[in-house]
């Protein structure tokens, strides 16, 4: 398929067929599953997924590659085109009764913003399949300590195990990226390993937490945790943010949508 990239889509398609195996031997797709591709772009690994399940369900912004991506999977299966923005998709609607997988190429300016719609639609989505930037991949699987541990790695793995699969280099794309990739897998957790009573309050908390990461959380959590607060949670105010677990984090969080 031709089609040239569009830097205002953030568009770098993948090629590589050795990555491309890589990719699906991962995802595995079967029969009967839902599967839902993020910005199929030219169709690199499409055309495998709907053979593999029989069906597909894609979304993608650029109206310029729908009827590309028609003809290139013809009598493959049943696939559903949506010409939309991911960012203000109801993926919950496609299918209410079952649970979907995801799979994508997200455009690396806009991957954050897309990992929160998706998280926000967790409970209709059974696994996730993310090519994104590497830097972005360590910054979610990253443990408490890291320089890297912070609001992305708190908010994901507070609702899903974060599996970071391979590494991805820049000439597996065209154009190539200036930056290495990874690939990822992202499970939601069901049931949560500790339910958050107040989402919102949560990040609220971790992104106030994380603002300013050389001051303590006495100071970082000024006017939302109060030092005693922290204290009852076995947590030292004098700590910094990096230094707390994910379940802390909601713990705290829960702690203080209770007394509010």
């Amino acid at each position: 398929m031709e089609h040239r990239p569009r830097k205002r889509f953030g568009q770098n398609f993948l090629h590589d067929p050795g990555i491309i195996r890589h990719i699906l031997s991962f995802i595995d797709p079967r029969p009967g599953e839902r599967l839902v591709e993020i910005g199929p772009g030219r169709g690199a690994i499409t055309t495998s997924l709907l053979k593999a399940a029989g069906s597909l369900d894609v979304v993608e912004l650029d109206r310029d590659l729908v009827e590309p991506l028609a003809r290139l999977c013809a009598g493959l299966g049943e696939l559903n085109i949506h010409n939309a923005d991911a960012l203000h998709f109801g993926l919950c609607s496609l299918y209410p009764k079952e649970r979907l997988r995801l799979v994508g190429n997200l455009p690396y300016n806009l991957s954050t913003p897309l990992l929160f719609r998706f998280l926000d639609q967790a409970d209709c989505i059974a696994d996730m399949h993310f090519m994104l930037q590497r830097e972005v991949v360590e910054r979610i699987a990253a443990e408490p300590g890291s320089k890297v541990y912070g609001r992305l790695s708190v908010m994901i793995q507070a609702y899903c195990r974060a599996e970071p699969l391979f590494r991805i280099g820049p000439g597996a794309f065209t154009p190539a990226p200036k930056v290495d990739s990874a690939f990822l897998r992202l499970t939601p957790y069901r049931p949560l390993p500790v339910p958050v009573r107040d989402p919102a309050l949560l990040s609220r908390l971790v992104t106030q937490a994380f603002a300013q990461r050389r001051k303590t959380l006495r100071n970082s959590l000024r006017g939302l945790v109060s030092a005693e607060r922290l204290r009852s949670q076995g947590v030292d105010p004098g700590q910094r943010a990096e230094e707390l677990s994910v379940i802390t984090y909601v713990h705290l969080a829960n702690t203080a949508a209770k007394t509010d």
